[in-house]
């Protein structure tokens, strides 16, 4: 849950988060994504925080937390204006429950054929190859999602079989949002394929050794992914906890 002091502090929760953050980093410049987290975290608490409360002067100075979120991002070189993010940001704004900050959900498969191949497809927006994935719907389950996804991406059918992975990709590096990823191993079951005319530039099946650059998150998915593939025993992968969470110790899965 979000840092949100409930006695009304939250310029100074948010204070403390990002005295935290940058003590348990440790030494040397902070990175781009050091900026982004700490960006999305404060801008979190901020947002949760007016969701919370009508008091004047606590929303001000939530306010005041979310620009500086936003600077951060333009120190980062991910936004070239402040202003454009903060209106955004205050746009989100709920109420109560419906106003508490949580990262995103979406939802992947991987699939493979009889040659062993993965099923992947290239971004429209991005033009990075990765598995069909896609935002979680309301009224779909998690399992529904994967296999809607797979036939939207790339025309083919597939079933369910097992979790696979649970992913930050945020802390991944998959996104540039606050978001949970849920992949999903899936049985092949037959289509024809083709990518979708506006959200994939491409679609294709690849062995291990010939896959297509750029990828999302390379070289974090693929060994677990094909080891599933080839119907190894594997738990499902998670981000283990960092101790503390906020330092960097590099790429996990």
């Amino acid at each position: 849950m979000a840092a949100v002091d409930p006695n009304g502090h939250g310029d100074i929760v948010a204070a403390a988060t990002v005295a935290r953050a940058m003590s348990e980093r440790g030494p040397g410049p902070a990175s781009a994504t050091d900026l982004l987290r700490w960006s999305e975290a404060l801008a979190g608490i901020a947002r949760t925080g007016l969701g919370f409360t009508d008091n004047l002067y606590e929303r001000e100075r939530f306010e005041e937390v979310l620009r500086v979120a936003a600077d951060m991002q333009v120190a980062a070189g991910l936004a070239s204006d402040p202003e454009p993010l903060l209106a955004e940001w205050l746009g989100r704004v709920g109420e109560g429950v419906a106003g508490y900050v949580t990262p995103k959900v979406a939802v992947g498969a991987v699939v493979g054929n009889d040659a062993g191949e993965i099923l992947l497809v290239q971004r429209a927006d991005s033009g990075a190859w990765l598995y069909p994935t896609g935002w979680a719907d309301v009224g779909y389950s998690a399992s529904e999602v994967a296999v809607k996804e797979v036939h939207e991406e790339t025309g083919m059918e597939v079933e369910p079989l097992r979790l696979i992975a649970v992913l930050d990709g945020l802390r991944l590096g998959f996104t540039p949002i606050p978001l949970y990823s849920l992949v999903f191993q899936c049985r092949l079951l037959g289509g024809t394929l083709a990518a979708h005319p506006l959200e994939c530039r491409d679609v294709g099946w690849f062995a291990q050794e010939a896959l297509p650059t750029p990828r999302a998150g390379a070289g974090r998915w693929e060994p677990h992914a094909f080891r599933a593939i080839r119907g190894e025993p594997l738990d499902v992968a998670f981000d283990t906890p960092r101790q503390p969470p906020w330092r960097e110790t590099g790429p996990q899965l």
